[in-house]
Formats: C-alpha cells, structure tokens, sequence
C-alpha cells in the first residue's frame, strides 16, 4: 500500500507512512516473539517492492516466504483493512529464494578475500593473537599474489606459515605453530558445519539483488535462514559480510527519491553479542555512510537494548511492538525502550509498550525534513501477500522461474593459493608426488639424450654380463660426437646472448 512516494504502515488518528525519500535513513523493528514484528516487515517489504524499491531480507523461521503467493481475504486481514481505510486486495511478488547451503534457495557465496580477516577472525572465534596471524595469511597471499578462494586455499596459506615460521617472523613478526594449528581447528568445525559450502565461486554478484521485474516492481529476495540459524556467527557475519560489499562497490548517489535497495537484517543482536570493539566500530561506520549509496538498513530484533546506541541513533524510522515487564530487568527494558521515541504529551509510552495488542505498535517515522515524529499508538496495516510459509511446491515453483537458475548451483574450483602451494612443493592437487618425465618413447632426443648422458651400462646378469660400460657402436660414437658439437655451439650461442643483454641493460642499449 502506497501513497504519493510513502508506504502505508498503519493508522493510529492519521495514516502512519513510511515516507520513501527518507527510507535510507534506516530503521527498527522492535517486539517481544508474536507480537508480529515479522508482518510487520512484510508489510514494508511489501510496500517497498510495489514502490519499484528492491528489497533482501533473512526469513529466519520460513514466515516470510509466504510473499511469494496471493494472500487469502481471510476476515482478519478483510476488517483490519477497513478499520485503517483501505480495500483489502490480494497480491504477490516476485521473490528470488537464497540459501547458503543451496537446499531451499540459490546457493550464495563468497570468497576468503572478500570476506576479510576482520570478519573471518568474528567468525572463527579468534582472541587477537590469533586474529593477528590471520592478517599475516592475508598480507602473504597479496604479496605472493596468491588467490584466498575457499577454505583449502586458507588452510594452505597457514601451513606455508607454519612451515616457513623462523624466516616470516623476522619481517611479519611472532608466529607459531600452535596459533596456526588453533585457527586450523576453528577452520575444521567450520567446515563441519557446512560453512565450507558458503566459501567458494560463482561469488555473489550484488547487483543480482538489485534488480527490479517486468511490471517495474521491486523483486523480494529470501535468505532461507532456518538452517543458518543453528550457527548464529555464520548468520551475523554473512550479513555483515553482504552490507559490507554493498558499502564497497555501490557509487555515491546521494538522497534519491526512493532507496536502490532495502536490507532487513532480522535477529539484529546476534551481530552485536560479544562483538570486538574494532567490529562495532566498522558497524557504526557503515551504517552511517551506506545511506548514501541509497541502501536503507532496517534491524529487527526484540528489543531497542539489543542495539548498540551509536548505531541506534542513526535508525529514524522506528515500530515499537509489544514487550513485556515480568521481571524488573524487563521493566528496565520497557523504560529504555520508551525513551527511544520522541514522547507524545497524549501517550503514556512505557504504560502502551506493555499494553500493546497483537497488530498494535508505537510508530514513529521520520517527517518531511528528516526529524522524527511524536509517537503515535497506531493499528498495522495487513500485508495483501500470504502471511506464514509458502508450501514447497511454491518455492520450488518460484527457483524454477527465478533469473538466477543455474548461474550458482555449479561450484567452480580454478586453481589458486592450494594449487600454487602444492606445485611449490612438487605435489599435484590430491597430495600425490609429481612423476617426473621418464621419457622412453623411443624418439631420436631420448636416444640422444641418452648417449650424452654417459655409456649404456652391462646388464648385471647374462650375455655380457662382465660389469662396466657396453662399448659403442660407430654410428653411436659419429651421433654421440655430433651432438655433443651442437649442444656445445648452442650453448656459446645462448651465453653470448645473455651476456650481450645483461650489458646491454647496463650500458643503456637496446
């Protein structure tokens, strides 16, 4: 639903818009399990796509998948709509389905380069000593021009240091071995958790999630997120990862008229819990400056608290659901959470944000001029798409179709840092030794070849069996003399070349 360059968001005595020129000016979506934070976002999503805006979201329990189908006139949605003063009327969207383990989406990915030690070190749990080993990898791999793809090419790179650990410590400083085999071990439960299927080729292009469909709407796009979930750093650091690239390789636009893209990162604590000071920071910035590359950035999670405040002062656009005050540690949560909003003299906010029916938040959106809203006690609007999951068929229906079928199924394994590593070490890819060229085909340089090399040796048993070098015949000894001659006059040849150049180098010739 949407109206002169807003989206209808619900009805407190006016219609609460999200205005879509201030829309990069992020947001939250605040409440406590079931009190519809997830409709809540699928009404802006929603909004936002039929606005030509597109949008990427994590569905964390499969609810929102259901915007891919026609939403049912199911009494609730038919009155809510009339008590806000709209028609209720069913619609759909396009929706891409993503998913890191390739099962209920596109598989996504990313390489180790451009996922970074930074992020890398937040998801393997690194202490800084450690973390400070991984950059070294880092540093290596630019300077040897190593390619850091996947997981195989990281565990190579640290094993070259740990082999070369005297010699690299001088210039990059302490290295030991048992750092390295700590970040092993952390690569190893990663990978035992599938998170070796996230690092790899065909990396993730961004602008595939920023496309638009025929009828010019913005195409939703669905991180499956059920499974990621059972690895919570994986999850934040994916995320964190994507607004990152984003951050990285979208230009300057400035204030649009409408956002280039919408990110709603649900779950939002799990990126901040336990988070290094130096993480946060790199938070903070992002979701500073992304605005001006016309990305808004929408955090929903629990409660405001879940949020650090530098990065809680740049959301404008704010839908507080219900939360509620069991415990004093709640009631604390409750008056925080009150005092985020710009107060109403006609509302009690900490008395509402406990009083809150399902369907019901305090809303406070950013006014023409870019301030916020008094808060405002308002009825959400329905979404017109299915609410709860899309059967299977529908998905399957939907990845079927989608643009994006197979250009990421296929993972892609070009030779990199681990290949490089092993032909240093004269091993092919699978660990085994080189065979070295025996020769033997009979051809008239292995023969000769042969004969420089020194006089066929006696068989040891049998004819001729004496010991010693068998004497040569006379077109052995003619060929033997002949070719001797011409390696010798080649060899003339390719020294005198070689000292021409080098001094000719010196002297300035050419």
């Amino acid at each position: 639903m949407a109206n002169d360059g807003a989206i209808l968001i619900g009805k407190s005595g006016k219609p609460e818009n999200l205005l879509l020129k201030l829309a990069n000016r992020h947001g939250l979506v605040t409440g406590a399990t079931g009190t519809g934070k997830t409709v809540t976002l699928q009404v802006m999503a929603e909004g936002f796509a039929r606005n030509g805006v597109p949008v990427f979201a994590a569905d964390i329990k499969g609810d929102l998948s259901g915007i891919v189908a026609p939403g049912n006139s199911k009494p609730a949605f038919v009155n809510r709509a009339k008590e806000i003063g709209v028609e209720y009327q069913p619609d759909q969207f396009t929706t891409v389905f993503w998913d890191v383990f390739g099962e209920q989406g596109h598989p996504v990915r990313a390489t180790i380069s451009e996922m970074g030690p930074l992020l890398l070190a937040r998801l393997l749990d690194l202490n800084d000593v450690q973390e400070g080993v991984l950059n070294i990898a880092f540093r290596i791999a630019d300077e040897q021009k190593l390619l850091l793809l996947d997981l195989k090419d990281l565990r190579a790179i640290l094993a070259f240091i740990a082999d070369n650990a005297k010699e690299l410590t001088t210039k990059y400083g302490n290295v030991s071995s048992t750092t390295v085999g700590t970040i092993q071990r952390a690569l190893l439960v990663l990978e035992n958790q599938k998170g070796d299927l996230f690092f790899g080729e065909p990396a993730l292009d961004i602008a595939d999630l920023m496309r638009t469909d025929r009828d010019g709407r913005g195409i939703v796009n669905i991180l499956a997120a059920d499974k990621l979930m059972n690895n919570p750093r994986l999850y934040a650091t994916f995320l964190l990862w994507l607004l990152s690239e984003l951050f990285e390789q979208l230009p300057e636009v400035g204030d649009l008229e409408k956002p280039k893209l919408v990110f709603f990162f649900d779950e939002a604590h799990l990126l901040f819990n336990d988070a290094p000071k130096a993480l946060l920071t790199a938070v903070e910035q992002v979701v500073r400056l992304i605005r001006s590359k016309g990305v808004g950035v929408y955090f929903v999670t629990q409660n405001p608290l879940d949020i650090p405040d530098t990065v809680l002062a740049q959301l404008g656009n704010r839908v507080q659901h219900a939360l509620r005050a069991f415990t004093p540690r709640d009631q604390k949560a409750v008056r925080a959470a009150a005092e985020t909003f710009r107060q109403n003299p006609k509302i009690k906010t900490e008395e509402a944000i406990s009083q809150l029916a399902v369907g019901e938040a305090l809303v406070s959106m950013l006014e023409g001029k870019g301030s916020p809203e008094m808060v405002e006690r308002a009825l959400i609007a329905p979404p017109m798409a299915q609410v709860g999951p899309c059967t299977p068929q529908e998905r399957q229906q939907a990845i079927n179709a989608s643009a994006m079928k197979g250009r990421y199924e296929t993972m892609v394994d070009r030779e990199s840092a681990y290949e490089e590593l092993m032909k240093r070490k004269n091993l092919n890819p699978d660990g085994s030794p080189v065979e070295a060229s025996t020769g033997g085909d009979g051809g008239i340089l292995d023969t000769i070849g042969g004969w420089l090399g020194g006089p066929k040796e006696r068989p040891k048993t049998g004819p001729g069996s004496r010991g010693g070098p068998l004497p040569q015949s006379m077109a052995e000894k003619i060929i033997t003399s002949a070719a001797r001659s011409a390696a010798t006059s080649i060899g003339r040849q390719v020294g005198t070349a070689i000292l021409r150049g080098i001094l000719g180098s010196m002297s300035g010739k050419r």
